[in-house]
């Protein structure tokens, strides 16, 4: 019998994603469509998706997943014909509540009940569908466990900045679904929370400008600083908390629909970056995250007796700590969910569900992540032709791209269904020549109006790979670790390696993306190497384009030289 289960996660990052028989049918950010980064409102457009995606009607899924910190489940009452049985909140969760709904309160707010008009969407079922909560880092934790392929008990750890209470969590995994905590600690040993402080601190948007730390460290050297963040971090020893943190109570700001944080001790931060400097600091915070994590990860695998273990939530996007992780040689196996932050909540929660009500689960090791909405040419060419645009039509999407990239130009790459997560891995693309050092500041200030210092992934064949990268180094898919570039091979690609001689690789597999694996052998038959400068089909501080009108959108307001959407290519005229 199938079993189809929906997962739902509403808060950062809201998503949804449509589970059948343990396979990933769809999985969605809602903010590729409402166009606001990190929108944590309903998900209302993402669960549309699934199911059209799916084939289905809300009537014939078999579960509702739902992460837990939807402490009420009000509006998804209204949304679906629900009985929300959701885990019992902490006291902890329970005062925050009561402290968000006074001040709410104290505001003014339109009088009645909240209940959704006549044209918004809702799915009123002719039954009432089964629910489970699904518990903030269990979701996290299911998404590794059953996306690894592993079917014997498994070591499994969480890191973020808080859900549900829990900041980091270790976990003995089993299937079909038993997941035995075997340890947990709240915000103040949250890890994430103090790399989210000085992120505040450099003046970069918690639960975003992560990213901005991480790649400012490199440039920036510790000496002389040693010491400085540890009255702010936790600390562990022997894979437990000794030395707590208290962070205080942590402030937000909403601004259209998404949560902007603030820590009291930012302020504090902030002045250690005046005296220090920002590069400093940053690979300050850099060395003590590592620090840490590594040890508690090396103390955990020690005592499970394991050579393999999966991650994932938010602090597992930190690619500079999972080449350290790797590079304990404690691991043979180190599996990280791709979507490691709040995104991946829904396909964690539905995957669990999935697996609790006798479903399949997946045999093998996740392939890909290609879960987003596609567009065939003939949904894409009157999209053109409304606007008057010049356009050609190609046979081969992947030679008109390797030709323009060859010289030298700019290239947004629109193909097939969007990845999920905030890696582009060659569905939605801004694609450039990396043999030229310079590109990476040509990009940053043409076309993604970023950081000068903030670096461009590089994507290849296996057998650049193996040509590039350092004989240590995984066959990464996802972009989720960063490896050394062997020294000798780095002014070959020199626009995707890092100031401190690493880069974070997708390898591309034939069997996967063909397409996507052709143009990167047909610019190797004109550059030497297969191998391209990738970065998300974006500009700073928007979501990844999702439909063939952001892209065009976003080609004609930045340097972009091309387009290949689908089999069409939009060239601007010099």
């Amino acid at each position: 019998m199938t079993t189809r289960v929906l997962g739902i996660h509403v808060g950062h990052d809201s998503n949804a994603a449509l589970i059948v028989d343990g396979v990933v049918v769809a999985s969605v950010l809602e903010e590729r469509f409402c166009r606001v980064k990190h929108y944590a409102g309903l998900p209302i457009q993402a669960i549309t998706y699934c199911l059209e995606e799916g084939g289905i009607t809300i009537d014939q899924v078999d579960e509702i997943a739902l992460t837990s910190n939807q402490t009420d489940g009000g509006p998804l009452r209204q949304l679906f014909n629900l009985d929300i049985e959701l885990p019992k909140a902490s006291e902890d969760v329970v005062d925050r509540m009561v402290s968000f709904a006074k001040d709410v309160y104290r505001s003014w707010k339109p009088q009645g009940l909240e209940v959704p008009p006549l044209y918004h969407p809702t799915w009123r079922t002719t039954r009432r569908i089964p629910t489970r909560g699904v518990e903030h880092h269990l979701a996290h934790a299911a998404s590794a466990f059953y996306s690894s392929g592993r079917h014997e008990p498994t070591l499994v750890i969480t890191a973020d900045g808080i859900g549900d209470s829990t900041s980091l969590a270790v976990w003995r995994a089993s299937p079909p679904d038993k997941f035995e905590l075997l340890y947990k600690e709240g915000a103040s040993g949250s890890l994430g929370w103090f790399y989210g402080l000085v992120t505040e601190g450099l003046d970069w948007w918690v639960g975003d400008g992560e990213g901005k730390t991480m790649g400012l460290a490199p440039y920036g050297s510790t000496a002389g600083v040693e010491g400085v963040l540890d009255q702010f971090c936790p600390h562990y020893e022997n894979g437990r908390l000794v030395k707590p943190h208290d962070f205080g109570r942590l402030g937000f700001w909403t601004e259209v629909g998404t949560y902007h944080w603030h820590f009291a001790e930012a302020e504090r931060v902030k002045q250690i970056v005046l005296k220090h400097g920002r590069e400093a600091i940053a690979a300050e915070a850099q060395r003590v995250l590592e620090r840490e994590m590594v040890a508690f990860v090396k103390h955990w695998v020690a005592r499970e007796k394991t050579r393999f273990a999966c991650f994932a939530g938010g602090l597992m996007l930190n690619v500079k700590m999972n080449q350290r992780i790797w590079e304990s040689g404690v691991l043979d196996v180190q599996h990280i969910f791709p979507e490691a932050g709040d995104g991946g909540l829904a396909v964690g929660a539905a995957l669990l569900g999935n697996a609790a009500r006798g479903g399949r689960i997946a045999p093998t090791p996740l392939q890909q992540i290609y879960w987003g909405p596609s567009y065939t040419n003939e949904q894409i060419e009157p999209i053109l032709k409304e606007r008057h645009l010049k356009y050609t039509r190609v046979d081969d999407p992947a030679i008109a791209a390797a030709d323009r990239l060859a010289a030298g130009k700019i290239v947004g790459w629109f193909q097939g269904r969007m990845e999920t997560g905030p890696r582009a891995l060659g569905g939605r693309s801004i694609l450039m020549d990396p043999g030229k050092r310079e590109n990476k500041d040509v990009i940053n200030a043409r076309v993604k109006f970023r950081e000068a210092f903030r670096p461009f992934c590089p994507s290849m064949t296996e057998k650049a790979a193996r040509e590039l990268l350092d004989p240590r180094a995984r066959l990464e898919r996802y972009m989720i670790t960063s490896f050394d570039i062997k020294p000798d091979q780095q002014e070959r690609i020199g626009a995707v390696v890092h100031a401190d001689g690493t880069a974070r690789p997708q390898v591309v597999e034939e069997s996967i993306n063909p397409l996507f694996h052709r143009l990167l052998r047909e610019f190797g038959a004109r550059s030497g190497v297969e191998c391209l400068l990738n970065t998300s089909f974006n500009i700073k501080g928007e979501p990844i384009v999702c439909n063939p009108r952001e892209a065009i959108r976003c080609f004609f307001d930045t340097g972009l030289d091309s387009l290949v959407l689908g089999n069409f290519v939009l060239d601007k005229e010099i």
